[in-house]
Formats: structure tokens, sequence, C-alpha cells
């Protein structure tokens, strides 16, 4: 027996560094805490593992667990969330979360929910103190294995990487957010909870190319934001290469351009729920008592 129709959550799926915050997570919180230099770190982390021909994220998190440890082992899971709270954001991003979830809201008539995530390639236990934690539905990073007896990280148990990060999207949408659970089962795309063509990811960069890649070639949008003449550029060299809808200033401020964008391609997304749950509706009348879509 079929369902009544149910794919009406709208996900916006963020980056954190450089998209919802200025600067990468690390260099406000545990580089400082270490007396690293963010630059000459980044440095080493590229050298080591050009040299020892070694993925770069694993390399960064193992620099990080050595310096970790030789900091006296005050570093603990429970201080990098402390750290978290510090950390700064591009203008707006504090009122935009319940900006937006108002505004799909309004123009859905409450017929259409909006759920938040966040997937980085950053630590999770870094994001998991943010200060604007609360507004998501889940957070996706790497992460370390803290041992019991001394509170320190001793290897990673999740790397999230630029081409990783894509799976993420699937669990999205397939509703399997635990990360011990399997996505690779078969799963019509009418059962998937959110899909594609429901999600927005917003990056800042070449690295988030395969997700925005992922997202749009399965009916889904990208945005690109951007802070500076540099990194404008690059988002100007995405839309050339449509790899994105649009790009914006990192202004989450209500009015801003990035606003404006977002708000537009929630609008074709309402407007395609609202048609498919017609059609749903019209073909299983028996689920539905037929309401007139929203004006």
């Amino acid at each position: 027996m079929k369902t009544p129709f149910h794919q009406t959550t709208i996900a916006l799926v963020y980056d954190f560094d450089g998209t919802l915050s200025p600067k990468a997570m690390q260099e406000y919180t545990i580089l400082p805490e270490l007396g690293e230099d963010p630059v000459a770190f980044w440095h080493e982390c590229t050298e080591e593992a050009h040299r020892l021909k070694a993925d770069p994220m694993l390399t960064y998190m193992r620099l990080l667990i050595e310096k970790m440890a030789k900091a006296g082992g005050r570093i603990t899971q429970q201080r990098l969330g402390e750290l978290a709270a510090g950390i700064p954001y591009f203008p707006g991003v504090s009122i935009w979360f319940e900006h937006i979830n108002h505004y799909v809201h309004t123009q859905s008539n409450g017929r259409v929910q909006i759920k938040h995530y966040i997937i980085s390639a950053g630590l999770k236990d870094i994001l998991d103190g943010i200060t604007i934690r609360h507004h998501f539905a889940n957070m996706f990073g790497s992460e370390y294995y803290f041992c019991a007896t001394d509170g320190l990280p001793k290897f990673p148990t999740i790397v999230v990487n630029d081409t990783t990060k894509t799976q993420y999207l699937f669990r999205i949408n397939k509703g399997h957010e635990d990360v011990r659970e399997p996505i690779n089962d078969v799963m019509p795309y009418a059962e998937r909870p959110i899909p594609f063509s429901n999600i927005v990811y917003i990056g800042d960069g070449s690295t988030d190319v395969p997700c925005m890649s992922v997202a749009r070639r399965n009916g889904g949008y990208a945005v690109a934001v951007h802070k500076d003449t540099q990194t404008h550029a690059a988002c100007e060299a995405l839309l050339a290469d449509d790899r994105i809808d649009y790009l914006a200033k990192a202004d989450y401020s209500p009015g801003t351009e990035l606003d404006h964008r977002v708000r537009l391609i929630i609008d074709r997304i309402i407007a395609d729920i609202f048609f498919k749950e017609e059609h749903f509706i019209q073909k299983h009348p028996q689920q539905h008592s037929h309401t007139t879509p929203c004006q």
C-alpha cells in the first residue's frame, strides 16, 4: 500500500570553513591553543603529505595528534568544544537560520519543512561546540578516537575530504544519517526522505566541487560564496564551468544577494514540491483529502 506524499523537506547543506566562517576552524581554535602559526602548519602538512606520498587529510590529522601530545595533554575532546565558542562567522549567520526557516514556513503555508546540515573536512569535535550548533539537524566532520584514560586523541576514526563529503549528501537524501548505517542498498527515489531536487549545497570553492556536482547532477542546487577578490574569481570560474547555480558574497543578512538568490531557489523547490504532491494526489486520491494548493 502506498503512503501519502512525504518528500516535503528542504535541506540546506553547508560547508563550514570559508562558507559560514571566514577561516579554517583550526585557525580560531586548536592552532592558537598550541601556539602554532597557521601558515606554517598548513605548509608543514602539505610538505609532509608530499614527502610521504600520503593522504593530505590523514597527514594533517596525524600532525595534530603529535602536536597535541607534545602540548602536555591539555587538548581534550572537551577542550576542543570549549574553543569552538570563539569562532566568528560571516555577517548575518547568527540570524540566517531562523530567517530562512520563517521564509519557508510562510511561503509554503507550513506545508514544507526545512533542515540545515554541515558537511565539513574539519573536526566534528570542534563543530559540536559552535554557538550555532542548535540550528543543525546533523553535522558531519572528521573525528578522532579519544582515549578514556588520558582524554587525548589517538587516531582518526572518520576522515572527511573533498570527495568523501559526497557520501553524506546521500545519507541526507536516504535518511541514513548514522555513519554506521550502510548507504549503498537500493532505495527507490520515491521513498527517499529528501530527494536531491530538495537539496541546496552552499560552499566556497574548489574543495566543494564534488558535492556541488553530485547535488546538481541529481537535480539539486549549488551556491558558491566569496569573501574577497581571490575567492570571487574562484566562484566566477565555477559559474563559468556550470558547476553552480549562483554565486554571492558571504553575507547572510536579510536582503543581500545571497539571501535573494537562496530564496529564489527555495521558491522553485516549494513550487516543485507542490507540483509533485498534486500529481501524487491525482494518482492516489484515496490517500489524501484533496486541498487546494497554497496561494
